[in-house]
């Protein structure tokens, strides 16, 4: 009885991964554009009177609300936020791979197109700085180039050291991140968004 019960709990719609329900969830979108028919994807420069990460460069998203419907929701009502799209013009062409940045940050993309002409004159310039846009097929044909950084684990100062083998003696891991960079003209894209853009065009390749 146990286990025909367990079974069918383990069958049940799960977490995508272990803490997700705790986790931030957030969704962007990968906006296709046409520049003098030719497909491009359009990126924001943060405005530089954010509170967080002024002057960076992202794709439309952020926090997926609990009255969202989904996490495609969101990124609609956050692309209608900063760029002023309207939700009905976006045509949704598929969904990425989440991308667990950790166990306690998840980021859900999105690509689908819209209509460049209704950007330039509609984003919000208190959140959006710019908007610029980059050929895919200059994308398809850039080498991005690479950096690492590395975290050092660092417990707290009330950390149960006696409760563990080797005590204070612990041999904790280090890790090393691999961040992306995108050089384009002025601009150069790191960062979430660089790992999440490099995933995309590896896809298109």
């Amino acid at each position: 009885m146990f286990l025909d019960k367990l079974k069918q709990q383990l069958n049940q719609n799960q977490p995508l991964f272990i803490g997700e329900e705790t986790a931030f969830r957030s969704a962007v979108l990968i906006p296709l554009v046409q520049v003098h028919g030719e497909w491009h994807i359009l990126f924001e420069v943060r405005s530089y009177t954010m509170r967080k990460q002024p002057g960076d460069i992202s794709f439309p998203g952020g926090r997926i609300d609990s009255t969202d419907q989904s996490p495609f929701s969101a990124a609609l009502r956050e692309t209608n936020e900063e760029l002023g799209v309207d939700p009905t013009t976006v045509n949704l062409i598929g969904q990425l791979s989440p991308y667990i940045a950790s166990p306690s940050f998840v980021v859900f993309p999105f690509v689908a197109t819209i209509d460049y002409d209704q950007i330039i004159h509609s984003y919000n310039t208190e959140e959006v700085e710019e908007v610029f846009t980059v050929p895919i097929k200059w994308l398809l044909d850039y080498k991005p180039y690479m950096h690492l950084v590395s975290f050092e684990p660092e417990p707290s100062p009330d950390f149960p050291f006696e409760k563990i083998a080797n005590g204070s003696q612990y041999q904790w891991r280090s890790r090393a991140m691999e961040e992306w960079f995108f050089d384009y003209e002025k601009h150069t894209i790191w960062g979430l968004t660089a790992r999440i853009l490099k995933h995309f065009i590896e896809i298109i390749k």
